[in-house]
């Protein structure tokens, strides 16, 4: 336990850390990967570049320092990022080499201002912090390894089949290559893929939803061909262009919170755009060989109809779903938008949704649930890459 003095110092840097959150954290990673580059077998390169990660990480600390006193009101948020940490193989010896350049940082960019007596509180803040990361972390990993055809950390999938879904959505099917079963999962989440890119010094990985049901032999994952020049387009063009049928990859088991309740039975809506279709197709699959009579909403938002991929899945489910609604909005089309009006015409607002895509997309679609009347609790949804949150 932190004492009261400890807590009292940590609360009082809050205004500060906001004011240079981002900044401490920028030189944290600058510090940390010139003395660590094989972190960056780990660390997402993309949205390092893009700052996202630098950005993340800031509000994580600034949110610690509001929550020192009751640190269970960021418990969301830590098995959020235990999940992804889990996900990419972060082990407990990493901690003290981030808490090491954390607190450097700190030093470096308040200067004077971070007193002896802060910088001893912050350490301490942060030995805790990390000692319950580690905890949660450790029993993700313990039920991840001990579930039946379970595993720690990466093991080799092979790529079975390569199906393109639109102009820029391809579907890769993955089964393990020592030919065992995979693990079961829940509608929602996603694993990790790592990959060799020739040419590059480090491996780089990527999350990915899965984007079926749970199916016994094999994982699916479906991939939006990023553009050549976007940091993000490295790993989903190496995939597109040259990772072909027969092909290995590097896969860590299923992981993350955003899940669908699949023992519910009451109305229940699936909203998303862009490839934020890949879990709610996946939670859609489950529904239809799960509860098929329950009452389901799919809508989907697209650019075009080249880009809209899994027409073909919503319509088979169709066909077998007694009480599905579904609609695709096309944005080159009149009323080509998932606007508030059509949410009211479609979603029963005693049920729950389910919501993915865009960040402008995300944020109209949650404040229009809102103003539907809504309850935080039956809106269900998480951004792609670092955690970001929607103001009420």
């Amino acid at each position: 336990m932190l004492s009261q003095r400890t807590r009292d110092i940590v609360k009082s840097t809050a205004p500060v850390l906001e004011q240079h959150g981002t900044t401490i954290t920028t030189v944290f990673y600058r510090n940390m990967f010139e003395a660590h580059p094989e972190l960056l077998n780990i660390f997402n390169h993309a949205n390092q570049a893009q700052g996202r990660q630098q950005t993340a990480l800031a509000n994580a600390v600034y949110a610690a320092a509001v929550h020192i006193d009751n640190l269970e009101n960021i418990l969301p948020a830590v098995v959020q990022i235990a999940n992804k940490h889990v996900s990419l193989g972060i082990k407990p010896e990493h901690y003290p080499i981030v808490g090491k350049y954390l607190l450097g940082a700190i030093k470096e960019v308040l200067g004077d201002a971070a007193t002896e007596e802060i910088m001893d509180a912050w350490k301490e803040a942060y030995g805790v912090i990390a000692d319950a990361f580690i905890g949660v972390e450790a029993n993700m990993y313990k039920e991840a390894r001990e579930q039946e055809n379970g595993w720690n950390f990466f093991k080799p999938f092979v790529v079975a089949r390569k199906i393109q879904e639109s102009d820029i959505i391809t579907s890769f099917y993955l089964k393990p290559a020592d030919h065992s079963n995979v693990p079961a999962y829940k509608a929602g989440q996603y694993i990790s893929l790592r990959v060799s890119i020739p040419g590059e010094k480090y491996t780089m990985i990527r999350q990915y939803s899965l984007s079926q049901a749970s199916k016994p032999d094999e994982f699916r994952i479906s991939v939006k061909r990023e553009a050549d020049n976007d940091p993000n387009g490295m790993v989903s063009v190496y995939l597109h262009n040259q990772v072909n049928e027969g092909d290995t990859v590097e896969v860590s088991p299923p992981a993350g919170e955003f899940v669908l309740d699949a023992t519910k039975t009451t109305p229940v809506a699936f909203i998303s755009g862009g490839v934020g279709i890949t879990p709610m197709i996946s939670m859609l699959d489950t529904v239809a060989t799960t509860t098929p009579e329950r009452p389901t909403v799919f809508l989907h938002a697209a650019r075009n109809e080249a880009l809209a991929a899994f027409r073909a899945d919503v319509e088979k489910h169709a066909t077998s779903m007694s009480n599905l609604k579904h609609q695709i909005f096309y944005a080159t089309e009149p009323n080509g938008f998932i606007t508030q009006e059509v949410l009211e015409s479609y979603v029963d607002t005693t049920g729950d949704a389910y919501v993915c895509g865009p960040v402008p997309f995300m944020e109209a679609v949650i404040r229009s649930l809102r103003a539907l009347g809504m309850k935080e609790e039956q809106i269900h949804y998480e951004f792609f890459g670092p955690a970001i949150q929607i103001p009420e």
